[in-house]
C-alpha cells in the first residue's frame, strides 16, 4: 500500500460520471433494459494491500481501481467482495517449494498452478483491502485460498474445480441475475470469477476501466478470449446504464 494516497471523493464521483458521459456508444448500449437493477450484483474481486503496488503481488497500477470501484458500488443493491486469504506456507507459494522461483510453473493434484510470491496472508496488512476503498455497502465478504493445499482464483469453486465457496448459492438466494466483475486482476481472480458467474448461470459482465491485470505471459489475451466463450461480455463504465 502507498503512503498518501489521498482521493477527493467529490473529484471521484465527478469523473466516473463524465467517464460514463463521454464514454463511446457500443453494442451494450443499444439494449434498451437496464444493466444495473434489483437483480444485479457488483462483484469486486481482490483489492487487497498485496495487489497494489507496493505490494507483494503488485498488479501494475492496480490502485487506479480503486476510485472507479467507489463510484460505480453506490449505483447497485446488491455489492459482494472477494478476499484472497492463505495460510503462511500456502502450497501456491513458490518459497513453499525449495529451488522453485516465483512465476514458475508446477503441476499440482489438480492441475497446472503458477507459483506466486508470498501474497495475501491471514492477518497480514498486505491481505487487508485497500484503506481507500470505500464500500461499506457492500452486503458479504466471500474469502478464498484459504486452504493450504489448493489455490483458489474464483470468488464461486476453487482451483480443483470441484471446492465451492457458497457464492452461488448466496447469489441465488438473493435472486441475483447478472454479474458485474471488477478488481484485481482481469487475468486471474478476475477473469475466473466472471467465468464462474457465467457458468452458475448468471448474464455477466466485465468492466475494463475498474480491472488491471498482470498479463504473465499472454494471460490477459487468453482471459478475454476464455471470458467471451462463456459469454462474458466486455463493458464499458458507459454500457451500466
Amino acid at each position: 500500500m502507498q503512503d498518501g494516497f489521498e482521493i477527493d471523493r467529490r473529484s471521484l464521483v465527478a469523473g466516473a460520471t463524465v467517464l460514463v458521459a463521454s464514454a463511446a456508444a457500443s453494442p451494450l448500449k443499444a439494449q434498451e433494459k437496464s444493466v444495473i437493477d434489483a437483480r444485479t450484483a457488483l462483484i469486486v474481486v481482490d483489492v487487497q494491500n498485496d495487489f497494489c503496488p507496493g505490494g507483494s503481488l503488485a498488479v501494475g497500477k492496480g490502485d487506479e481501481v480503486v476510485a472507479v470501484i467507489n463510484a460505480l458500488g453506490k449505483r447497485f443493491a446488491n455489492v459482494v467482495m472477494t478476499q484472497d486469504w492463505h495460510p503462511a506456507g500456502h502450497s501456491s507459494f513458490a518459497s513453499s517449494h525449495p529451488g522453485k522461483k516465483p512465476f514458475e510453473m508446477m503441476q499440482m493434484p489438480y492441475g497446472p498452478q503458477v507459483l506466486w510470491p508470498d501474497h495475501c496472508i491471514q492477518g497480514s496488512k498486505g491481505a487487508e483491502f485497500r484503506a481507500d476503498l470505500d464500500l461499506t455497502m457492500a452486503q458479504t465478504i466471500v474469502r478464498k485460498g484459504y486452504r493450504r493445499e489448493v489455490d483458489s482464483y474464483s470468488g464461486f469453486v476453487e482451483a480443483d474445480r470441484k471446492t465451492p465457496t457458497g457464492l452461488g448459492g448466496y447469489l441465488r438466494e438473493r435472486g441475483v441475475a447478472r454479474a458485474v466483475v471488477v478488481g484485481l486482476a482481469t487475468d486471474f481472480c478476475v477473469g475466473w470469477t466472471a467465468q464462474d458467474a457465467a457458468r452458475n448461470g448468471l448474464e455477466t459482465l466485465v468492466v475494463e476501466e475498474a480491472c488491471r491485470a498482470i498479463d504473465l505471459n499472454g494471460s490477459l489475451d487468453k482471459a478475454w478470449a476464455d471470458m467471451a466463450a462463456l459469454g462474458v461480455k466486455r463493458a464499458r463504465l458507459a454500457d451500466l446504464i
